[in-house]
């Protein structure tokens, strides 16, 4: 993510511009596996460990592994003022830009802020309290949940209680979910969900459950991708000898940039991060109507190598 990093967070700074101008709710999170890590506290001069932090969940036999080490930063919100809001999103800026030109930026990533690797899946288990929370507390019909990754995340395990023969207490271990075979129930819709074999596939699985669960809600993915691996990603959910893959690699060829229709998410868009790089500028009067809003930031959206299908198809969704 280090490359694309500063072209991911051009794009992030494009959309809370729009629902800060349309004065539409926003909250931004990063998912990490850095944040809890042993620190020295320099006041006190003891080291902060994350076992001794309250859990974020109990630990119960047939219930989905949370890593000990994942937090979700909520880094952008809404509800602070336009004056910290730009504070705020400056030194993201400068952390983003530390991330991509390591030896020649003048900052430098703050402990625990550092990359770490893509604990996407547990997110999405947190989005279960985090949306029905944000939608009401803002009063909200109509949610848009849009999530930037450059990677897939690993399958998840699950709790299952050990007894060693030599030891006399049973302790509570962790067993992975082999896909084909294992299902997955919430017992709150009583849906259940067979366990695909590919880890984009369990990703899929818990979007869907999402979505089952929140009909009001739009999923939207966007999958920032580089010259090498575009095509290994569409095959994740294309065969190799279709004619959707060949359609996807066309529009890839023409306008760096394509739509699956087939994942979990509602949409999820492939974009080129070479065209996500491309300076573009969303700046509209202060007296500025909804629509003319709309209109200035699908313009900051279309760049000479955005396909103009996948603008439409973004803007119908989010505004």
């Amino acid at each position: 993510m280090s490359r694309v990093m500063l072209d991911t967070i051009k794009q992030l700074y494009n959309l809370v511009w729009f629902c800060k101008k349309v004065a539409i709710p926003f909250e931004v999170y990063a998912f990490t596996s850095e944040w809890k890590r042993p620190e020295l506290d320099y006041e006190t001069g003891n080291v902060i460990n994350p076992a001794d932090l309250t859990p974020c969940y109990e630990k119960k036999e047939n219930v989905l592994v949370i890593d000990d080490h994942f937090s979700l930063m909520n880094l952008l919100s809404s509800k602070t003022n336009g004056k910290q809001l730009e504070h705020q999103m400056i030194n993201i800026w400068r952390i983003a830009k530390s991330f991509g030109d390591y030896y020649h930026s003048a900052y430098s990533v703050p402990t625990r802020l550092g990359l770490s690797g893509t604990p996407l899946n547990e997110a999405l288990i947190c989005l279960h309290k985090i949306l029905p929370k944000f939608q009401k507390e803002n009063k909200l019909q109509k949610v848009q949940t849009i999530v930037l990754t450059d990677g897939e995340a690993n399958h998840l395990g699950y709790h299952k209680e050990v007894q060693r023969r030599w030891e006399n207490e049973p302790f509570m271990g962790v067993r992975q979910l082999p896909g084909g075979i294992s299902f997955l129930r919430d017992r709150k819709t009583g849906n259940t969900y067979k366990v695909p074999y590919g880890w984009h596939g369990f990703t899929d699985l818990l979007l869907c459950n999402l979505r089952d669960n929140f009909p009001s809600v739009n999923f939207i993915g966007i999958r920032v991708l580089e010259g090498r691996g575009v095509t290994d990603f569409m095959k994740l959910y294309c065969d190799v000898y279709s004619d959707e893959l060949t359609k996807l690699q066309n529009d890839w060829k023409k306008q760096r940039s394509f739509t699956i229709k087939n994942s979990g998410y509602h949409a999820y868009f492939g974009l080129s991060a070479t065209a996500l790089s491309q300076d573009t500028e969303f700046d509209v009067k202060e007296d500025a109507t909804k629509a003319q809003i709309k209109s200035a930031f699908a313009k900051s959206l279309k760049t000479k190598k955005l396909n103009k299908k996948v603008l439409g198809e973004f803007i119908s969704l989010v505004a």
